[in-house]
């Protein structure tokens, strides 16, 4: 078990983060519940803003909103400097009623409609990355129709390999997202960009996936990218103001887990643009990075309380908790992996070997496949860490469960940032007929 920020087991034996004790939390907020530690979360803001800058390059640190977004987190992202990357227009609204600074967010997506681009041009976002060019192309007429104007950067894939699952590579031959740079009519594409009225291609992104833990994959996308530059440079006669290298920095879920060394990573990320920029003699762009997991992710715990437990004619025990894949669909999409505590039994000594299930009715329904705990009982309460990522935002309503609230805590204070689903939210938008 690795504890993470502020997390650590006070004088009653029990679990506490950010001074809060998370029995205390249970009766005062009820389970599940989300409890995301702010401090965590504005350290690790503060440490990619420190860590991703450089005297002779203008660099940006853009949160990966998809991770986990609601107004409280977009309230502190902005508190701690750091830019928005938002990829809905469900995302893009959120940071608008938020008040987050327009010429900040980022909107992305391999499919956005015309209702998104309108909201995001209507905002004047700072910047539309564009997929294709059918996008370009409807952004050109909407902005002639709003008589308004657009800054973008054009999506593109590298072609590095990640060696992360499959479902979360991003940048393979066959990805959905952006256009290759070697395809052969790169320079028309640039172009196409270049000769619109009202679109101003300002650089562009490129993101080769996510929960990454070798660093030679960051810094074989940050070269093949410099050369890319150099190429439309000379070949397209495209000067790049502006280069987005995406995010993926992986986290640590379990002992399994070996992640960057997120300050040296982003250092050497910088010494390779720079030395490469001087070896290929083209000018240094601004340089932009989108974390989202390693923001947020160890930030996150999911607290469950336990209803009973079961051991099985062959022999498996079980520990059946009050959510699950509604709740966290990761270990049924990824086969990803969890530690956790029983909140309430922390310093007790591991006597069984569990496999935490949730209540869906589905088999799948399964949060951490075996992990070693305390002798479980009804009423205890199960803490499952590292949660911060994907686990809200991929949330759902399956078998109608109610989503459950989200509480951040800090410095001995719990606030409630979003209510908890009750069964009348479940039927708000039924309509009987």
């Amino acid at each position: 078990m690795k504890l993470f920020g502020t997390a650590s087991v006070n004088n009653k034996g029990n679990l506490e983060i950010g001074k809060c004790d998370v029995a205390d939390l249970v009766n005062k907020f009820g389970t599940p519940l989300y409890l995301v530690d702010e401090e965590l979360i504005r350290n690790n803001c503060r440490l990619f803003k420190s860590s991703f800058s450089n005297s002779d390059i203008e660099t940006e640190v853009i949160y990966a909103s998809k991770a986990f977004l609601n107004l409280a987190m977009c309230k502190i992202i902005h508190e701690e400097g750091v830019s928005l990357d938002v990829v809905s227009g469900g995302e893009l609204y959120t940071a608008i009623k938020a008040k987050f600074p327009p010429n900040k967010i980022y909107m992305h997506g391999n499919n956005k409609t015309m209702d998104e681009l309108t909201l995001a041009i209507k905002a004047q976002v700072g910047r539309i990355v564009v997929d294709n060019l059918q996008e370009l192309y409807l952004i050109e007429r909407l902005c002639k129709e709003l008589k308004s104007k657009a800054e973008v950067l054009l999506r593109v894939n590298p072609g590095i390999e990640a060696h992360t699952h499959e479902y979360i590579q991003t940048s393979t031959n066959d990805s959905k997202f952006g256009i290759s740079i070697f395809q052969e009519e790169i320079c028309q594409i640039i172009n196409e960009f270049q000769s619109s009225d009202n679109v101003t291609l300002k650089g562009f992104h490129c993101h080769i996936g996510s929960q990454i833990f070798e660093e030679t994959s960051f810094y074989g996308a940050v070269s093949v990218m410099l050369q890319f530059l150099g190429k439309v440079a000379n070949e397209c006669d495209f000067i790049t103001e502006e280069l987005n290298l995406g995010g993926g920095f992986g986290v640590y879920y379990s002992q399994d887990d070996t992640p960057v060394d997120i300050a040296n990573c982003l250092q050497n990320m910088i010494d390779i643009i720079k030395k490469n920029a001087k070896k290929l003699d083209i000018k240094l762009p601004k340089i932009m990075i989108e974390p989202g997991r390693a923001i947020v992710a160890n930030a996150g715990t999911t607290i469950y309380s336990i209803g009973g437990t079961k051991k099985t004619y062959g022999g498996k025990n079980f520990i059946f908790v009050d959510g699950g894949m509604t709740d966290n669909p990761r270990t049924a999409l990824y086969d990803a992996k969890y530690e956790a505590v029983i909140v309430n039994k922390v310093n007790y000594e591991n006597k069984e070997t569990y496999t935490v299930a949730g209540k869906c009715c589905e088999s799948g329904d399964v949060i951490i496949k075996s992990i070693e705990l305390p002798i479980a009982e009804p009423e205890d309460i199960l803490a499952v860490f590292s949660t911060g990522a994907y686990n809200y935002s991929m949330s759902s309503n399956y078998n109608r469960i109610p989503r459950p609230a989200v509480v951040f805590a800090k410095d001995g204070e719990a606030k409630l940032a979003v209510k908890r689903e009750n069964y009348e939210d479940i039927l708000r938008n039924d309509v009987e007929f």
